[in-house]
Parts: C-alpha cells; structure tokens; sequence
C-alpha cells in the first residue's frame, strides 16, 4: 500500500497560508507581537502546524520574511524588465518609489519590520542582503551596476520618508532626481561605489 498520511498532503497550501498569516500579523502588531498562537488563529491551522513545517518562531519569522522579499522582488524585476528604453526604463523606477503597486503602506511597514529584525536574526539578515542584489540586478536590466546601486537607494529609500510625511511624493522631482542620477553617472564616476 503506498501513499502514507505524512506523503499525501491534506492541505496542500497550509505552509503558504501560515506564511501569509505570518506576515498579517507582523504588518498589524509588529514582529515583538507576533505569536504562535497569534499565527494559527490567522491561519485557521491547528497550533501543532506551526511546529511540523517549522523549527520555532524564528524559522517562520524568517520564512515569511524571505516570501515578502521574493514577492517584492518579483514585481520589482517585472516592472524594470518591461522598459524597452532608457526613458522607460527611467520612468519604471519613478514608478517603484511613486506608483501604487509597490512599497504599499503595508508592505512599508512589513519592510521596516524586516531590517530592524534582520539585525537580530542572521537568517533575515541574509534574505535582506539577496534582496538588496536581485534589486540591483533587476535594474543592471538598463543600468550601470553603480547607478543601479544609487537607483536602488532611492527605491527603498523614498518610500520610507513617505511613510512618515503627511505629503505625497512630488512626482516630477522624483523623476528629475532619477534622471540627474542617470544622467551624471559618467561624469561621476559613480560605477566604483
């Protein structure tokens, strides 16, 4: 007879689910709230599956984590990879700090959870660092490994003085700043930082 309970899976999506409630809970109370308990309820799992797909709650924080890192990082690339110019591809990095679809207000503060726990969990530490480089390779798509470095800074920085500003971002400037950066990386040799 084959096919035992613990080779056929009665929930095949639970692990995603319980990451996705994962990170509900870090957006609604922050990673120092976060409990198994907490999880579970969200996930509408039983309290013993948190244990069988992972080892504690550091691995789920870690795991949840590195899903918002890969989700981000998927949009990130495919909204970078359509520019067919330079102008679009300038225009698709106005778009990341500016548009709607990313950096939204939850994952801004999903991200904030992340660094400040990254510092204390060499797993999310990790996860933060191969983000920050499939970031910058998805820009080396149209530029300069140092203007990619210099864009990046303004993607994952922009949104988070937006986060605490009362205005929104001024458009116009953000895509003057993208082009002076694009435009100036020759003449500043910026491509040795």
């Amino acid at each position: 007879m084959s096919g035992t309970r613990r080779e056929i899976p009665n929930d095949p999506g639970r692990k995603e689910r319980i990451l996705d409630a994962a990170l509900e809970v870090i957006a609604e109370g922050g990673v120092h709230k976060t409990t198994h308990r907490k999880i579970a309820a969200r996930a509408q799992v039983p309290l013993g599956s948190l244990t069988y797909y992972f080892d504690g709650i550091d691995d789920l924080l870690a795991q949840a984590f590195a899903r918002l890192a890969d989700t981000m990082s998927l949009l990130y690339r495919q909204t970078v990879q359509a520019a067919e110019s330079m102008a679009e591809a300038e225009e698709a990095v106005v778009e990341l700090i500016c548009g709607p679809a990313y950096a939204t207000d939850r994952e801004m503060t999903l991200i904030f959870e992340m660094y400040a726990y990254a510092n204390h969990n060499e797993a999310v530490s990790a996860t933060t660092r191969a983000w920050l480089e499939r970031s910058r390779d998805s820009l080396a798509l149209h530029f300069t490994p140092g203007v990619s470095r210099a864009l990046d800074a303004l993607i994952e920085g922009w949104p988070m003085h937006r986060a605490f500003d009362d205005a929104p971002l001024d458009r116009r400037l953000v895509a003057e700043t993208v082009h002076a950066i694009v435009s100036a990386a020759p003449r500043l040799s910026i491509d040795t930082v």
